[in-house]
Formats: C-alpha cells, structure tokens, sequence
C-alpha cells in the first residue's frame, strides 16, 4: 500500500451503500467522458432486457393466440344437430394466395339468433362478407387482381381483434343462402372450442430447452460484457481515487456502484425498447408468426427475476473482473503483463455439462423421461466452458505470434496487452454458433421422425381437386374449365361413383358385392391404370392391389358381358327401388392398377365417356388432379380461382411429397422467430462493444496518426484485432457445437451426423462479424484525427 492516509469504510450495509452511492455519483458526475461510457453501458444492457422481456412474453403470445383459434373454431358435435333459431350451417373456405394461407368460413343462419364468431357484431348477408383488416389491405393491393378475382364479394364489415389470431390474419366470413349439410355445410350450434394441449414429443421438449439455453446465453454474456465498457478509464479514476485515501475495497464497491448505475439505466432504456417494440409488433411478422402489442406482455415472476439479477449482475461482474487487479494510487496493475491464464479449472465445465445431459437418461422411442433442470444445466455448463475456454485460447495463441507486416505487429500487440476484452466481444458469437451447430445436428437427425412419405408425386400433378356437389352438369364443367384455365397444361379428371351386383344376398354372402366404377377420358385412365391402347368407347377392368379379379368383389361385380347396379344399396340385400342398370361389354380388357399422383391406386370399373352415360351414376363425385405449367406467372392462382369460381367449398390441395408433423413444424417455427431475434441482438451488441473499444483507443489512434501511421494500416490492425479472435472463437465453437450435438443425438438415441449443419452457421458467425466490422470502420475513420489528442 502507498504511503499517506488511508480512508476506510465499514463492510456492512451502510459502508456498502455509501460506496454504491459514491460510485453512482461518479458515473453521474463524470463529465462528458463518463456518460458516454454510462450511456453506451446503458445501451448494451438495455439490449439484452429489451430480448429478455421479449423473451419472457413468448408463453403469453402462444397462450393468447392459441385462446383465440380455438374461441374462432366452430363448436363440434358428434351427431347431426336439428335446425333451430340458434344453429347455424357452416363449411371451410381455405386458400391459399402466393404462398399465404386464407382462411375462411361461408355462414347461413338457420334462424334470427345464430350466434356470430368472435370479433363480428352480425352475421354477412348472402354475397357478402366481413373480413380482417390484413385481407382488405391485400385486397386493395395493386398486385392482387387475381385475389380481387376469387373474392368478388361485397365488403360489409371488419373483423375485430377477438376473432384474429394475429393482426396480418387473412381471415373472412362469407354469408350463403343456399349453403346446407346436403351441400358440403355442417350444422353447428356456435363457436368456441375447449382447450386441449397436447402432450409434446420428449425430443421436442429436450430440443425446446436446449433452445433456450442457447438463445439466452449470449444476451447474458453481453449484458456482463456491457457493465465492463470503459474499464481503462474506470481504473484510472479510481487509482485517483486510492491518491486522495481510500482503500482497496472502497475502490472497487465504487467500481460496482458506477456499473450498477449503468445497469440500472440499461433496465429503463430495455424497458423503452421492450416498450417501442411492443407497439410495433402488428407490423411485424417472422414465419408466418406475428402478435397484437397487448400480447406482447412478461411473464411477471420472468420480469421481477430480469429487474432483480442484471442490477445485482453488473455488481458481481465487476467485483470478479476487479478481483486480481491492483490499484494504487500511482496507476494500476492491469498496465504490465498479468499472469497467464489457467486452464486446468477451465475444463471440467464442459465435461460436466455433458455428464448432467447424459445422466437424463435417452428420450424418444417410447420414453418419456425429460427432466428440464438436467439438459438445462448440462446445456449451460458445457456452453459456459466454451465460453471460459475462449480467453486462455486466445492469450495462447497470441503470446507465440511473432513478426510479420505493420498492421498485424499492432494487431497482435495488442491482444497481447487485452486479450481477455477481445476474447468477451466475441464470446457471444462463440456460444450462439456452438449452441446452433448442436441444435442443427438434433434437427437434422431427428426430421424424419416428425415427417412422413406421402406417397404423392408432385412432378405428375401439383394440385388435387375436389367438388362438394354431386351434380353431373358441374363436375363436367369442371373438366371444361380447368382445361380452359391460363397456365394449366393438364387435366386428370374423372367421374367416380360405385356399382352394384343386381339381386339379393346370396348364400355366404354378408352384403351385395361391389366395385367402384371411374369415368375419364384415356388420357386420364392411363394416369390411372396401365391401359395399354385406349380410344373413346373402351371399357376396362382393373384388378385390386391383390392382382385377382375372378374370386374378388371386383369379379363378382365386373366381368365382360355383366350386368351391374349404379343405384345406392344399403348392403343388406334389399333391391334399391329405382334400379339404374348396365352391362360391360364383352370386349371389356382386364388391366393392372397404377398409382395415380395422389400414391392411390384405383380399381374396379375404368370407363371412357362413350361408353357409359355419367348420368346413370348414383351419387357421383368429380375430382382432378391439375398440371401446372411452372414457367406461366400465377398459374395455381389461376386454378385455385377457377376452383372458386366453379364452386367455393371446391377443395384445392397442393400435392406434396412429405408432410411434417404439426408439433415439430411449430416448435422449429418458434425457434427460427427466436433465433433470428438473437442474431439482430448478436449484431448489435458487437457494434456497440466495438464501439466503445475505439472510443476508448482515440487518444492512441490519433497519436499513431499524429506520428505518421497511415490510416489503412490502423484499419487493417482493428480488422485484425477482431479476425483472430473471432477465428478461434469459431474454431471453439465448432468443436464445441459438435460435442454438444452429438451428447443431444445419443440422449435422442439417433446415430446420424450430417457435416451439412456445420459449415453453414460457421459461415454465417463469420459473416456477421464481418459486417459488424465494416460497419464500424466510418466510426474509426471519424476517429483517427488530431482533435483527439485534445483533452480537457
């Protein structure tokens, strides 16, 4: 200790806040100097609350969104409901417009007190409709004439809120007067649907927690690297402050207090932000997800637990990076070379990371085992080792680069003197790849659980159609339309109904033998069956999956020369009353099934329309497959407003080759939303950091310049500074991100690796960084004058 007299204070409750007081009183007091570094404290740490209470609001969008689906959803019923005053008849009007899904629902009230979905104050008259703010803004788009097109209804009202999942729902309800249970209607007596959650899948719910171990990590990490900005200055003021007599504990619960008075500044600007974004969520939209501001809303223990630990953070953080730095009232010790860097209580983090996932036990495959606070804690460990790697990483390698050109000497010297600053602006980055690279290996690995082969073949058809009515004249519009339809270059159209063997039961026999019968052109039955040569007249009978036709229903029902029933039959060997009756001919050609686009294989009766009359079936159903010209602009927006147009309750799906489960295609939405979030926070908080290590190196830069440095070999060496880092960082982040994957791959008993879910999220750590300097290099540019070596 240096000589004169020393003043002390208490270590009890009174010494503490006396010395927290002091330091505020610095950080408020410091001149221009220490509110810039207050302020960029501030903006750091107001960055990682503003995620943070976004974070902590997830569970309530989800719960208020989800509320509101099921309080739209038509109320069901297992048997048919009678008409009354309070009923009404409802059907789906779903679509889809350039990617974007439409949902709607036609109405007819059966009596003057209907109910009306939630956000409408009365039900739309026939031919008109109400709609969401979202579908009328699309509408009145210049580039939604084909929109315009199937929606040629007259606008009678806006759909509140309470009927909306989010604000950009493109959601209407169109009232029909002709619209019944006969006609693709369902009787219905309101809405409103009990909620029902179900259970999720335990690999699903090991990824969900290791997600947000991930994504919060590095908003922790930057809120701890944030209450450091400024930490040369700081020394030096307080080694001014051993000169006039306080002791080396006073020195650093001052250091705390001027940090906490950054923290507690940072939770009002997190606060602003939290606030400023919350207002502009409705225009926002990540995936198909957006949000009402009054969704936007924290969990109140999440929040109490945010204002509560960054304050007490920040004074923490600061006492442990003050913990082996001597200050004297002549300067500091940090100016000389410290002692290096210790590894050996650096490695056991990861290894025991690993250790607290595996003792979870394997999930999936029938075990429903997932305890939270193993993977969570296991997670942590293994990415704060990562993180505590890093330091002595870079301390190593920069202490045995030697030589080389100008930009790098400076460079290297000066990760020599800080490398343990350099190493914290790019400890975010590290975690967030490491944490990235193994949550893409479990997705990766497990994708094929949550997907299934359709059987679909979308290059032979790309839209399936199919018509509520049973009409014959529509469903033979329907062909004719679709083929007149702009960008539509095929048709697979067919008139399918069923055929009955005439007379009654037969001994053995427990009801009437039956086959379907399928009516098309020969275009389309050789999409269906392996016809061979076909012309209009031919009449075929294809066999079943089983390839017989002699001792199967179909042989019992079609053979050449026989006769067969196209009038409904209840099955119980009663003759129908009016008999529509029909005979193969004896030409009739047995063929083999071929699957259709669909992956369905057909059988029974193939007939072209000479030679069978359609209006001899009972009960027909009109259905194509189309074939979209991919080169024609809107050529499915065309079809669908073909669909539309012929009929609306007309389905229209797309053909796809897999489909993926519901629970794993939200769970990886909401982590893209998230992640994304995370990615903007990485981006800013590395600028701010930058940032504020340039303005701490003006007076350098300026002497440097002042002395002839050119200003391309400065940029180059900040360039640098960053690079080195930011490669070893990525380096660790690798070999991290794939240990942790693969931990995550034996607890989900999966064996796969895919080098496909590494490269790309290195590439995009090193990308980011890259940006992040270049924007910093006007700043730098700015400060590299002479005016800096004024001081005050």
């Amino acid at each position: 200790m240096s000589g004169g007299t020393t003043t002390t204070t208490g270590g009890g409750p009174r010494g503490w806040a006396r010395d927290l007081g002091l330091g505020v009183r610095f950080a408020v007091g410091g001149g221009r100097e220490g509110w810039i570094r207050t302020l960029l404290t501030a903006l750091g740490v107001g960055l990682g609350v503003a995620l943070l209470l976004a974070a902590s609001s997830l569970p309530a969008i989800q719960a208020h969104r989800a509320e509101r689906r099921l309080a739209a959803a038509v109320t069901s019923s297992d048997r048919a409901l009678p008409p009354t005053e309070a009923t009404l008849v409802a059907a789906d009007l779903r679509t889809l417009f350039r990617g974007r899904p439409l949902t709607g629902l036609m109405l007819r009230p059966d009596g003057p007190k209907a109910p009306t979905p939630p956000g409408v104050d009365a039900l739309p008259k026939p031919g008109e409709m109400v709609l969401s703010p979202a579908l009328r803004e699309l509408l009145a788009d210049p580039g939604s004439a084909l929109l315009r097109e199937r929606l040629p209804y007259k606008d009678a009202g806006t759909i509140g809120p309470a009927g909306l999942i989010g604000p950009d729902d493109l959601t209407y309800y169109l009232g029909s007067a002709t619209l019944t249970p006969d006609t693709g209607g369902h009787r219905v007596a309101g809405f409103g649907l009990p909620g029902k959650s179900e259970p999720l899948d335990p690999v699903l719910l090991a990824l969900i927690i290791v997600a947000c171990v991930v994504l919060l990590m590095p908003v922790a990490i930057f809120i701890a690297t944030a209450v450091r900005f400024g930490g040369e200055r700081r020394d030096r003021r307080l080694a001014a402050l051993r000169l006039i007599g306080a002791d080396a504990r006073m020195t650093r619960r001052t250091a705390a207090g001027e940090a906490l008075f950054g923290a507690l500044l940072g939770l009002l600007v997190g606060a602003a932000l939290f606030l400023a974004g919350r207002q502009l969520t409705a225009g926002i939209t990540f995936w198909n997800v957006n949000a009402f501001p009054s969704d936007v809303t924290p969990d109140p223990w999440l929040a109490a637990l945010i204002v509560c630990a960054v304050p007490l953070s920040a004074v923490v953080v600061t006492l442990l990076a003050l913990r082996r730095v001597s200050i004297e009232p002549l300067g500091v010790a940090r100016s000389t070379r410290g002692r290096r860097r210790r590894l050996w209580w650096r490695l056991p983090f990861p290894p025991a990371g690993l250790a607290l996932v595996f003792a979870n036990g394997r999930v999936g495959g029938g075990s429903s085992t997932v305890n939270p606070y193993l993977i969570a804690g296991g997670a942590t460990l293994f990415l704060l080792g990562v993180t505590l790697l890093l330091p002595w990483a870079v301390d190593a390698a920069v202490a045995r680069f030697r030589g080389g050109p100008v930009p790098w000497q400076l460079a290297v010297r000066r990760l020599q003197l800080s490398g343990g600053t350099a190493a914290r602006a790019v400890s975010g980055i590290t975690v967030a790849v490491a944490g990235a690279i193994a949550l893409q290996l479990l997705f990766t690995a497990i994708q094929s659980d949550f997907m299934k082969v359709t059987g679909q073949d979308a290059k032979r058809a790309q839209l399936q159609v199919s018509l509520p009515t049973h009409d014959i004249g529509t469903i033979r519009k329907m062909t004719a339309e679709f083929r007149r339809t702009p960008g539509v270059r095929g048709v697979i159209a067919t008139i399918e109904a069923s055929a009955n063997r005439p007379g009654p039961l037969r001994k053995g026999e427990p009801f009437v033998p039956s086959t379907s019968v399928t009516v098309g052109d020969c275009a389309t039955l050789g999409e269906l069956a392996r016809t061979g040569p076909c012309k209009d007249g031919d009449v075929f009978i294809v066999r079943d999956h089983t390839g017989q036709v002699e001792d199967s229903y179909i042989g019992k029902t079609a053979r050449p020369g026989a006769t067969v029933d196209f009038a409904w039959s209840d099955r119980a060997g009663r003759t129908p009353p009016r008999p529509r009756l029909w005979t193969l001919p004896e030409n009739a050609r047995t063929v083999e099934s071929r699957p259709d686009p669909m992956g369905v294989s057909s059988f029974g009766i193939f007939a072209t329309p000479g030679a069978l009359d359609a209006k001899l079936l009972d009960d027909p159903q009109g259905r194509a497959m189309i074939k979209i010209d991919p080169h024609f602009p809107d050529a499915v927006e065309h079809a669908r407003n073909t669909a539309a147009r012929i009929d609306p309750l007309t389905s229209v799906r797309a053909l796809q080759n897999v489909e993926r489960d519901n629970q794993y295609t939200s769970v990886r939405t909401g982590l893209l939303v998230a992640a994304t979030a995370t990615l903007v926070l990485i981006a800013a908080s590395m600028l701010v950091t930058m940032l504020e290590q340039l303005r701490e190196r003006r007076r350098l830069l300026s002497v440097l310049v002042a002395f002839g440095t050119r200003r391309a070999t400065l940029a180059w060496s900040v360039l640098w500074q960053t690079a080195v880092p930011v490669t070893l960082g990525l380096g660790l982040a690798v070999a991290g991100g794939i240990g942790l994957g693969l931990a995550l791959l034996r607890m989900a008993g999966k064996t796969g690796f895919a080098w496909s879910a590494v490269w790309p999220l290195t590439a995009a750590g090193g990308a980011l960084v890259l940006v992040v300097t270049l924007l910093s290099l006007p700043p730098l540019w700015r400060m590299m004058r002479p005016d800096g070596l004024r001081t005050e």
